[in-house]
């Protein structure tokens, strides 16, 4: 069965697979990844694993997690395993509990932020495709690649990304078998992943993380994150925080006999927002001395009051806080709870009504490779295989299922076509030029990857 990438990808977008609705795309996916001769595996997310799980909460709501389900496809390519076997496809999976053959993951996510369909310009589930001067093109009748665009929920973040990692597979998997991939003897094993819940935490991730689905181990992973086709070795980190801060309410006529919480919260405000500059001085990355805020701190929510004419008593508000790759949630935490308490202290009455700061939803450890590492080496050699310029890794203030790779002690790259700027947007679109190109870059890396391992 021949892949049409395009149709994949587009396909795919049709599904609305936000939060606990991943279900049916993964059911596509498996079915696409069978008709293509991959060994398929399917898994649910674990309530009772995540919840010992540092990223998520130790009273995680099972209800959250059900219908979150992963699929993968294996491919056995090359080696020992293929002999006789003209197609490539390899013997049994995990026959040889010695077993010698190098395994690569290829990660993609199937789940999508939420779309508000008034602020795009089409429907966001219903693929449109373009030519290089904007024209629209027929989705059946394709085009020839040069200079069009694909956008949908998820066409940058990231279902593009994992149609370019079926497309590579299926590439190393035709070129072992007309000769044109020369694999070692110990061949190579490729995993395509196509998990559920990375945007709230990595569900489907963590959970292959802690629990294997496959009956062999698994030695490095590319997961396809847009990246504008650059390696992305480190991941920041986030902490989820919910402050809360009484005040008294009073007539507001009368204000004077209310304690106002506004005031104290853009004190407290004020007071993180100090502690983001120092820390972005003081925390040191040499991946991250591009960024003008390495550390962001973001005030996402606030929530005060009860009445247009009351002194407002109470506020909640929600931080995101960067964690630097090398630190880790709790020490953030620490910092951050300690400027709190600073704050408090000068204030009469927040010193006898101490502000709460608790953790809250899921917590984003952060996580890095070194940059010699044999699959960082392997996307670099791919880029230069198909053309692409050799380019020195990065890291990013965004976090993604890497991380659970990483802490499995499995190395992972984020590597990928888009760019995190088109992710969460309203007419969301990559170029499908970059996508053409990470599969022939990806598949390259996975032949390096397989003679590395080897050599």
């Amino acid at each position: 069965m021949e892949f049409d990438m395009r149709a994949f990808a587009a396909d795919c977008c049709r599904h609305r697979s936000t939060a606990g609705e991943e279900g049916p795309a993964a059911a596509f996916v498996a079915e696409r990844l069978a008709d293509l001769g991959f060994e398929t595996h399917a898994w649910d997310a674990d309530p009772a694993l995540l919840a010992d799980h540092p990223s998520f909460p130790d009273d995680l709501d099972a209800t959250a997690v059900e219908g979150r389900r992963s699929v993968a496809g294996v491919l056995e390519l090359g080696g020992a395993s293929d002999a006789g076997n003209g197609d490539g496809a390899g013997g049994a999976v995990g026959e040889d509990d010695d077993d010698p053959v190098p395994t690569l993951v290829l990660n993609g996510h199937l789940d999508v932020v939420p779309a508000e369909p008034s602020e795009w310009s089409s429907d966001p589930f219903e693929p449109v495709w373009r030519d290089a001067e904007g024209r629209l093109i027929d989705d059946a009748a394709g085009g020839d690649g040069v200079g069009e665009t694909l956008t949908a929920r998820g066409a940058a973040d990231m279902k593009s990304g994992l149609a370019a990692c079926v497309g590579a597979a299926v590439d190393v998997r035709a070129g072992v078998a007309d000769g044109s991939i020369d694999l070692p003897p110990s061949g190579l094993r490729l995993v395509v992943e196509a998990v559920a819940g990375e945007e709230d935490g990595g569900y489907g991730a963590a959970t292959a993380a802690l629990a294997t689905p496959y009956p062999f181990e698994r030695d490095a992973a590319i997961v396809a994150e847009p990246t504008e086709l650059r390696p992305v070795v480190a991941c920041e980190g986030s902490l989820m925080a919910r402050l809360e801060i009484d005040g008294r309410s009073a007539h507001a006529a009368t204000r004077w006999r209310g304690e106002d919480v506004l005031p104290r919260f853009e004190a407290i405000r004020e007071a993180f927002m100090e502690l983001e500059a120092e820390r972005g001085e003081s925390v040191d990355h040499p991946l991250y001395e591009r960024f003008p805020v390495p550390w962001p701190v973001v005030c996402g929510r606030v929530e005060a009051g009860s009445w247009a004419s009351t002194v407002p008593a109470t506020l909640g508000a929600e931080f995101r806080i960067g964690v630097a790759p090398g630190e880790t949630v709790s020490e953030v935490e620490a910092a951050f709870r300690d400027r709190l308490e600073r704050v408090a202290a000068d204030d009469p009455w927040l010193r006898e009504r101490p502000p709460r700061f608790e953790r809250f939803s899921v917590q984003f450890e952060p996580a890095e490779i070194a940059v010699d590492e044999p699959v960082v080496e392997a996307v670099r050699a791919g880029l230069v295989a198909t053309g692409l310029p050799d380019v020195e890794p990065r890291g990013a203030t965004y976090g993604a299922d890497s991380r659970h790779f990483v802490a499995a002690g499995i190395p992972a790259v984020l590597f990928g076509p888009g760019t995190i700027d088109e992710a969460h947007y309203p007419d969301e679109t990559i170029a499908w030029g970059q996508v053409v190109r990470a599969r022939e870059a990806i598949a390259a890396a996975a032949e390096r990857f397989a003679n590395d391992a080897a050599a």
